[in-house]
């Protein structure tokens, strides 16, 4: 990953993680499910809990479902399944870098969805509901709705969702979009629980009327 442009730092257990994140900077994690002091889980868990937006990518075993289904649920960006190539790697995090990285926006673009009562603004990555409060998503739930948001009433079939959202980084594992959904229901869904839709043999489709406005109140 050096030879690729990158600095890396490494971290044997989770509390050599939580040593690094206390005295660096850090851009990304990539963090292994087996660890000798604890799960990679448990950390990505707790990283959400103390409200860390750092991106999360999650190396889990190759056949295990259930870890990456899990580690989606907890909040991490992405994962990959182990043994996996270097380039492959290096591929997902410059993928989530891209997607986590802003460009200074020209005047025309700086511009706010909003939908049922909620405000998502692209700039800030923030969606809050009408009352002002924060509506607390993972980065991967915010691109996921940005998605949606961009294509209002549109049925998006799990392959287009992974396509949009991951790229050609994206490996087919539908499950990890239904879970996405799944949470995004839940947090969007006080006010309307079939906000979003699912349409049988289609995919998923934003059922809400979306504006565009300049983020002003």
């Amino acid at each position: 990953m050096e030879s690729q442009g990158f600095r890396v730092l490494l971290a044997a257990s989770c509390q050599e993680l939580r040593d690094q994140l206390a005295t660096h900077q850090v851009d990304l994690i990539v963090l292994d499910v087996m660890l000798p002091d604890g799960s990679g889980l448990d950390a990505c868990r707790d990283l959400r809990a103390q409200r860390s937006t750092v991106p999360i990518i999650l190396l889990t075993a190759l056949k295990e479902d259930v870890d990456r289904i899990i580690g989606l649920e907890i909040g991490a960006d992405d994962y990959l399944g182990k043994p996996s190539i270097p380039g492959e790697l290096i591929a997902r995090v410059r993928a989530v870098l891209r997607r986590r990285s802003e460009t200074v926006p020209e005047p025309s673009d700086l511009k706010v969805y909003r939908f049922e009562g909620f405000t998502a603004d692209p700039q800030l990555r923030r969606v809050t509901n009408d009352e002002g409060q924060d509506v607390d998503l993972t980065g991967a739930e915010f691109d996921l709705l940005k998605t949606f948001l961009d294509r209002p009433g549109r049925v998006l079939s799990r392959d287009q969702l992974l396509d949009l959202t991951r790229g050609r980084e994206g490996d087919g594992f539908d499950r990890s979009v239904d879970v996405l959904v799944s949470r995004l229901r839940r947090k969007l869904g006080g006010k309307d629980p079939h906000l979003i839709k699912t349409v049988r043999n289609g995919g998923y489709q934003l059922a809400a009327k979306v504006e565009m406005g300049d983020g002003q109140a």
